[in-house]
């Protein structure tokens, strides 16, 4: 059976290098690196009276783990300003309850650069941020900023469909 659907001569699953993440409809600049989706559902063991000594596992509440977003640091004020609206640094009690909440969508591409997945996270909202890494003279590095994303649920865009590939 063909891996892909469309284009059944493929066999090399997508490349993780080629993707793009989507905030308030534009695409954020500069993104390096985005940690994986991951859901994870408890079990919650189940026996009734009569049965022997088995017992039979029920689906019980399900968790979405945060997703870390990385970018190069630069002038945009995207990330700090999300970050700055869940906690002000000025003590303000004050928060906006309409903005503080965001849903992303993480668009991933093939080697041509036709969108090939997308999927949409609900509810986002930062609990954590880093604006600048350790500050190093000696180093020969990249300063990344890190974004951590709470969130309430993902799911894949069942209209993106594969593209036809040549």
């Amino acid at each position: 059976m063909a891996n892909f659907t469309v284009n059944s001569d493929r066999f090399d699953p997508y490349r993780n290098f080629k993707f793009k993440i989507k905030l308030d409809g534009k695409y954020v600049a500069g993104l390096s690196k985005c940690s994986a989706l991951k859901k994870t559902t408890e079990t919650t063991d189940w026996r009734e009276g009569g049965d022997p000594s088995t017992s039979r596992k029920l689906p019980g509440k399900t968790s979405y783990d945060a997703i870390t977003l990385e970018a190069g640091v630069t002038h945009d004020t995207t990330f700090e300003d999300w970050a700055n609206s869940v906690n002000n640094f000025k003590g303000d009690a004050k928060m906006s309850l309409k903005n503080f909440r965001r849903d992303i969508t993480i668009d991933v591409f093939n080697l041509q650069g036709s969108k090939v997945l997308s999927y949409n996270v609900h509810r986002c909202w930062v609990s954590e941020y880093q604006a600048l890494p350790d500050l190093d003279a000696s180093a020969n590095t990249i300063m990344i900023q890190h974004i951590k994303l709470e969130n309430e649920g993902w799911e894949r865009d069942a209209s993106v469909k594969p593209p036809q590939e040549t």
